[in-house]
């Protein structure tokens, strides 16, 4: 009872640990600071508004790719002052049919708000199920991507679409998945790939020059 208990618990603060002061203000500079989880921080005296704003959500993000999708990112590395804090934004535009590919944040629960278009968004369970859970949002929508699941986000609408993400941590980095698999560097030898996608080395030769 007592080991299942502890093994609850450890997983229960398997995320971001929660702050030990107000705030703490990420810097760049390590002279005369104290490292603490995240980033080392400055003295909260000469924290400013500045620490703790970001403008760039304001911003269409170019949608001039081959995915027609860009992220634009609000967490410690644009806004010092959510070190410690365990959350982070980014907005995502997609051009019509454009695709936020399969991706994962190793670190972060997500939870998506659509504020303009319809998406078809959805994740994958984990083995053996591996079974996909997907919907179709509209404006006002929101959904939730459970902590390092594969998800995705497709513009279905022949017009843009705007989605916001919160994310459970002030870094909650991304993984895509073909960028990784097929755009490692350097790359993964292509007998593991064969075997692990049952293709011919042609087919593994033409997903990686695509990245």
């Amino acid at each position: 009872m007592h080991c299942t208990l502890g093994y609850v618990i450890f997983l229960a603060s398997a995320s971001d640990p929660s702050p030990l002061q107000d705030f703490c203000v990420a810097v760049n500079d390590t002279k005369t600071t104290v490292f603490v989880n995240g980033k080392v921080c400055k003295d909260p005296k000469v924290a400013t508004a500045n620490d703790f704003y970001f403008s760039g959500l304001r911003v269409p993000g170019n949608t001039s790719n081959k995915l027609g999708s860009m992220v634009t990112p609000a967490n410690v590395a644009q806004i010092p002052g959510l070190n410690t804090l365990g959350i982070s934004l980014a907005r995502v535009d997609y051009a019509p049919y454009g695709l936020n590919p399969p991706h994962t944040h190793p670190r972060a629960t997500e939870i998506l708000t659509v504020l303009e278009g319809t998406l078809y968004v959805g994740f994958v369970t984990s083995n053996p199920d591996n079974r996909l859970i997907s919907k179709v949002l509209y404006k006002g929508d929101v959904f939730v991507f459970p902590e390092g699941l594969i998800h995705f986000q497709l513009n279905v609408g022949k017009t843009k679409a705007v989605a916001i993400a919160a994310l459970s941590s002030q870094n909650p980095g991304v993984i895509t998945i073909a960028n990784a698999v097929f755009g490692s560097k350097p790359a993964i030898s292509a007998d593991v790939l064969t075997k692990a996608f049952q293709v011919d080395k042609k087919v593994v030769d033409y997903l990686q020059s695509q990245f």
